[in-house]
């Protein structure tokens, strides 16, 4: 499989539970291959990318492409999880009105614009394999969140709309799309604030990156063979 953004949070979490089960994880991420890493097949795996750089995700779809070379050019799973959102002075919420056109492409380019460039040029290497494409979306595209700006939201609310239509494109091929679109997730870059936000869940509790992790390899296993098209709500019900 290949992951973006699994250099921490839920990318590491799903690192973890996909070499677990013996799949073989490409992951991608802007920084190099940490040396202090455990993760034996880390530094032959890891891919250094740029992905608010298109000429370097074409790069690294290439680069990809040869070393999908001894697996039989064939892709299991692409699971497009990097996202970027940027924040004000004293990590404030970037509203519409405050953020510079600039952001508003940087944030598109990596949340929304990489994953259908990494998923059209592995098109080929996803359908020898039959394999899955998981969307990493949020509940913030789909209601004003008090610490994700509208960028993030809005390029999130975009992801969830192209995942189906991505599902109706793919589909032909036998190449499923779906995505998950996570709530609270205990993670390092939560905002303060956040324990107000968990008293209106009705778990009580934020979620946990291998929560939010199982739910992914679920989406790129055979347990979910006819679910094409499908966003997953991982939230404790904060969404009803």
């Amino acid at each position: 499989m290949l992951l973006t953004g699994a250099s921490r949070g839920i990318g590491h979490a799903t690192v973890k539970r996909f070499q677990a089960a013996g799949w073989r994880v490409i992951t991608c991420s802007r920084h190099a291959f940490p040396e202090n890493c455990p993760w034996e097949a880390g530094p032959e795996d890891h891919l250094q990318v740029d992905l608010s750089d298109p000429d370097d995700t074409r790069r690294a779809i290439a680069e990809t492409k040869e070393r999908l070379v001894p697996e039989g050019g064939m892709l299991h799973a692409l699971v497009n999880n990097a996202g970027i959102s940027p924040k004000g002075p004293g990590g404030k919420r970037l509203a519409g009105l405050d953020t510079p056109h600039a952001d508003w492409l940087h944030v598109f380019q990596v949340n929304f614009f990489a994953p259908i460039m990494l998923a059209r040029g592995l098109c080929d290497e996803l359908a020898r394999a039959k394999g899955s494409i998981v969307n990493v979306t949020s509940i913030a595209g789909s209601r004003v969140h008090p610490f994700a700006g509208a960028a993030y939201a809005t390029s999130k609310a975009a992801l969830a709309a192209l995942t189906r239509e991505m599902a109706s494109d793919f589909g032909p091929l036998g190449v499923r799309v779906n995505a998950i679109s996570p709530g609270e997730i205990d993670t390092s870059i939560l905002s303060p604030g956040t324990e107000k936000i968990v008293e209106t869940i009705p778990l009580r509790r934020l979620g946990t990156t291998d929560e939010v992790a199982k739910a992914i390899y679920f989406l790129c296993t055979d347990a979910s063979s006819y679910v094409n098209g499908a966003e997953l709500h991982i939230n404790g019900g904060q969404h009803v």
